[in-house]
């Protein structure tokens, strides 16, 4: 890879969701462990987050919608999301 490809590879989506069922899920983002920081606190219950909207959807709590999903709660402030890991080596 070039260091072109690189700096591509390690940009995050503006928006970007857990739910499979979401045209904003990602699956080979997920799996470099993408970490949020939503007004300068980490957050690790994150379902789906948007940069430019400025708002995080988290789980609130251990409640459940009526088909067994979890109710989440959206929250307005800045989003800053970051990759846990650095990447291959």
């Amino acid at each position: 890879m070039n260091e072109n490809e690189d700096a591509v590879s390690d940009q995050l989506p503006d928006r970007l969701s857990t739910d499979p069922k979401s045209p904003y899920y990602n699956a080979e983002l997920l799996a470099r462990d993408v970490g949020i920081r939503f007004k300068g606190v980490e957050k690790t219950n994150v379902e789906e987050y948007c940069v430019s909207e400025g708002w995080v959807r988290v789980t609130a709590g251990n409640a459940k919608d009526r088909y067994g999903n979890p109710l989440t709660i959206k929250v307005h402030g800045p989003v800053e999301p970051y990759f846990r890991d650095k990447g291959p080596s």
